[in-house]
């Protein structure tokens, strides 16, 4: 075997092709096929399989910052999408190394297995710090994920979908996520060696509104006292409050905020109006900004991981949080009735807001973390405190 053998690599099959023409080549993993999206990238060094069904990914390629993703295999419990047979609706997901067994006494299904159940493309091999440094400086761009296992692809084909591709500005995604219907949520906390549990009764009604809901914030919610009702994204003001609730939740979600919010601002801007205690996480936050008179705006490339510090205006802390975001509220446009109360230290950007006249307050940031720190679950008890004070009002 010659040196140039021994250093060669083995035939592509798989490539990301960027929206400029550029092209890079690995091996393919998961689903066959080809998918379009923007290309981000999470920073998180655990949670892949929450991150992979975190429906505010939806019409996103994710770029994993850590190089060893699938060693842990995958289970039936570490998923976020609330309907566990739906598509999260992520395009595809971009790894550095090659996935290896399992190890971990929670696994059931080994993760290449597991991308092909959920239909979902996936490329190794990639210089995913190169990838990331790119983002960083240009911004997030669109591309095409392919796998072909014959490694033959129609690249010009390929590289004009990446071309033509719109992006996420002015596309509403929630409603491909959201329940449809509206259902109770009764599942609470996972625990070591017990798993989840069941709610025996909840003090608080809460309605929360599905823009892409992850079950860890639904699983908090119920833990924190709260009788859970989820309605879909489209529900109404009047569907809302006719289940005469104690509180109203306004979930995360993906896509545009103001796309979305083209018949969801009108619903929550009424909600707001009646002075029931309301609490807002991620597209929730964004949208409730829009209802208030604030604007958004797309980020250059987004916050995704599970390190990202946030100040707390209102407790003067410092809070680990979990990010997942590409468009952000512009903080210099809320009125002066509502008070900008977290910002992110890594560059300043608007991380929380609330009312000063009414129980509302929201968090861009995921206080359920899944995966991430548990700084930030004080918030659900901030929740309640104000349904308490409402209701002893």
């Amino acid at each position: 075997m010659t040196t140039a053998d021994a250093w060669s690599q083995p035939p592509a099959t798989a490539l990301l092709v960027l929206s400029d023409g550029s092209i890079i080549e690995g091996q393919g993993l998961g689903a066959t096929g080809q998918a379009v999206g923007e290309i981000c990238f999470n920073t998180a060094m655990t949670g892949y399989q929450e991150i992979l069904t975190d429906p505010s990914y939806c019409g996103q390629i994710i770029t994993f910052t850590f190089p060893h993703i699938g060693n842990v295999g995958t289970n039936d419990e570490d998923i976020e999408t609330v309907n566990m047979a739906a598509d999260s609706g992520i395009r595809g997901v971009v790894l550095a190394a090659e996935i290896t067994d399992p190890a971990n006494y929670r696994a059931a299904k080994h993760f290449d297995v597991w991308l092909k159940s959920r239909n979902m493309i996936g490329i190794s091999g990639v210089d995913t710090r190169a990838l990331t440094a790119l983002i960083r400086e240009k911004g997030v761009p669109n591309g095409v994920i392919a796998h072909a296992p014959d490694g033959k692809f129609d690249v010009d084909s390929l590289k004009t979908a990446a071309a033509n591709w719109p992006g996420l500005v002015g596309m509403d995604l929630a409603r491909e996520v959201s329940t449809t219907q509206s259902f109770p949520w009764t599942q609470t906390t996972w625990k070591w060696d017990q798993g989840f549990a069941e709610q025996t009764g909840g003090k608080y009604k809460v309605v929360a509104i599905d823009y892409g809901i992850k079950r860890n914030i639904l699983r908090l919610l119920t833990e924190a006292g709260c009788d859970v009702t989820v309605l879909p994204a489209t529900a109404t003001a009047e569907e809302v409050l006719g289940h005469k609730p104690d509180g109203v939740f306004l979930s995360n979600g993906p896509g545009d905020p103001a796309a979305t919010g083209a018949y969801s601002v009108g619903t929550i801007r009424k909600v707001v109006e009646t002075g029931v205690p309301t609490f807002g996480i991620c597209l929730g936050h964004q949208m409730l900004a829009l209802a208030l008179g604030g604007k958004t705006v797309k980020m250059h490339q987004g916050h995704h991981g599970a390190n990202h510090p946030v100040f707390d205006h209102t407790t003067g802390k410092v809070e680990i949080t979990s990010m997942n975001h590409g468009f952000a509220v512009d903080a210099d446009s809320l009125p002066e009735n509502v008070q900008q109360t977290h910002v992110s230290l890594f560059d300043g950007s608007n991380c929380g807001l609330a009312m000063k006249d009414k129980p509302v307050f929201s968090v861009q940031y995921h206080p359920e973390a899944s995966p991430g720190p548990r700084d930030s679950h004080y918030l659900f008890k901030r929740f309640t405190d104000m349904m308490e004070s409402a209701d002893a009002a």
